[in-house]
Order: structure tokens, then sequence, then C-alpha cells
């Protein structure tokens, strides 16, 4: 996978020293929510992380399932959390329209939260089961021109980054598919391998290792092949230069936040993501490109993530479940 370097740099040049409040933190258990369903890519993201950070931390570091309302319910639950460094949650990219979609999710979804760091990346794979007959996108298209609104494909949700990259794919191809939205990856990829949709897209992790088994990867999202499949080509090599867009994992904290403790918190996560044996796990075994990012960029990515999907979401005309 590429190496972004970030890891490189020490979370004392970004970030305040550990002083005051931070001296005594933590108090207790740590509590990572996950906003959606086991099995999925959060889930198993965290999964991932735990044992580290608890060994990092000298605590108890509880991984907390709170699925629901395409992971609004388990990030409201950190928003309100009280700002003292116990409870986080990892958000999946579709925090990014999640205020576009539904203005009644009880957040903000910048202002409510502190940033602490973009974990990871990944690009996004449209494979189809392996029972249908396509092995190119361009076979897709064509089946999916000679049938409109015939060819379903399912994501992890309405509003999601890949429920968009589909919407913004298929404007550019002019072709419509039916969109089958699924309560998190866990479903998602449980649903896909039965063969109960014609195509799915969702990342390597969130397809639960039915990659190459019993699904056929096709395309590949990101702007260029990813370095796990350097086969696979992706859609601007399949003739759609417009399609280009990468799934993404990152921890928040509810806004508030003593700085020092926030910072603490990166520095133990980037020691963890720094673990060469669970760096490989997270980047050969799941294929996500581990990016440790400081609290600073992870904002400023989440502003351009929030403006750019949010336009497609007012564009389109897409609504929450």
């Amino acid at each position: 996978m590429r190496r972004r370097g970030l890891l490189a740099l020490p979370a004392a040049a970004a970030l305040p020293a550990a002083s005051g409040s931070a001296e005594a933190w933590p108090t207790g258990p740590i509590r990572l929510i996950a906003p959606f369903p086991p099995g999925g890519s959060v889930d198993t993201i965290l999964r991932l992380l735990a044992p580290s950070l608890q060994a990092g931390l000298g605590v108890p570091v509880v991984v907390e399932n709170r699925s629901g309302a395409a992971g609004a319910l388990g990030t409201a639950a950190a928003a309100r959390a009280a700002p003292d460094g116990q409870t986080w949650v990892l958000v999946f990219d579709s925090h990014a329209t999640i205020n576009a979609l539904n203005p009644q999710a009880g957040f903000d979804a910048r202002r409510d939260f502190a940033p602490v760091m973009l974990v990871a990346t990944a690009p996004m794979l449209l494979a189809t089961p392996v029972g249908r007959p396509w092995t190119r996108l361009a076979e897709v298209v064509a089946a999916a021109r000679a049938r409109p609104n015939s060819l379903t494909y399912g994501t992890v949700g309405a509003g999601s980054l890949a429920h968009l990259t589909m919407e913004v794919w298929q404007r550019e191809a002019g072709l419509r598919l039916v969109h089958v939205p699924y309560r998190g990856g866990g479903p998602l990829a449980a649903a896909a391998a039965a063969g109960e949709v014609d195509l799915v897209i969702a990342s390597r992790v969130g397809l639960g290792g039915q990659v190459g088994t019993r699904l056929r990867p096709l395309v590949q999202s990101g702007a260029r092949r990813a370095a796990g499949l350097p086969d696979l080509p992706s859609f601007a090599e399949a003739g759609f230069p417009g399609v280009a867009a990468e799934a993404f994992w990152g921890m928040l904290g509810p806004a508030g936040v003593p700085a020092p403790i926030l910072g603490r918190f990166h520095a133990a996560l980037a020691a963890a993501l720094a673990e060469p044996g669970l760096r490989q796990r997270l980047e050969e075994g799941q294929g996500v490109d581990v990016v440790a990012s400081t609290p600073a960029e992870f904002g400023a990515f989440l502003d351009r993530q929030i403006a750019l999907w949010g336009q497609v979401v007012r564009e389109r005309g897409i609504t929450a479940d």
C-alpha cells in the first residue's frame, strides 16, 4: 500500500504536551463507539486497534456497537458524551454527508466534534457475485443499457460515499441502476456473497473477505490502482475519468475535549498504528492505506469532504432512508 509518511512525524511536533488534566487521564475504561453493526469495516478496524490502545494506555478499551440511522445514532451518542477523553467514535465516510441527508440528525458533523485523526483511507471495489456473468465493467454497462432500471447494486446505505460514487458513475455512463441500501457493512457483505444484488460497492475491508472467493471485483474507485490489487483497473482506466473516490475512517471526540488529553490519545493512536504487526493487518489484511494524520489535517479533510459530497447529495436530490 502507498505510504503516507505521517507516522514519521513525532506527535509532539503538532500537538501540545500533556499537562494539567491530562496527567490523570485516562480515569477509567476508554469507550470506542462503532456507529455501525458488527462485521463492517468500522467495527473491524476498531477491534484491530483496541488491543494496542489498551496496552499503550494501561486501561480497558471497549468497543461499543451503537448502530442505527446510517451511523447517526452512535455518532450522536459520542457528540453528547462528556468531553473528558473517555469516549471516542470512529466515523466512516458517511459522516461527510449526514447533515446534508438528515438535517435532524441531532448534531453538526463538524461543530460538535473534536477531530483526532484520519486513520485510514481505501479505494472502493465495484464487484459482482461470482454467479453473475460479467467479468469487465464494459459488460455491466452493456447489460444496464439494455435493461434500464433492472440491475441492482448494494451499498452500506443511502447517502454513503459508495452510493454517491455510483450516482456520479451512472450520470457519466448514462445509465440507471436500482440502489439497494443495507444497514452496515456486515449485512451488505453477507447479502452480496449470497447473490441478493447484481453488484456491490464497498472497500475491501467492508466486503468481509469475500473478494476473490464469492465476489468478483470489476473496478476500483481510487484515482490510481491499489497496490494490493494491481491488476484491477480504476473507473478512469475503464473509461470514466470523472469517477474517483476513496472510503475513509476517522477518529473523533466530543467537542471540548481538552487539547492535552486529545494530544495524548492521538499519540496513543499513532503509536498503535506504527506497530508493524497491526499496520500489516490493516494494510495487507484489510486493504486500507494507513494515514495517521494530525488533528488539524483531519479537520481540513473533513471540511473538504463535507463540501464536495454534500453538493452531490443536493444536486442528485438524494434523501436518507
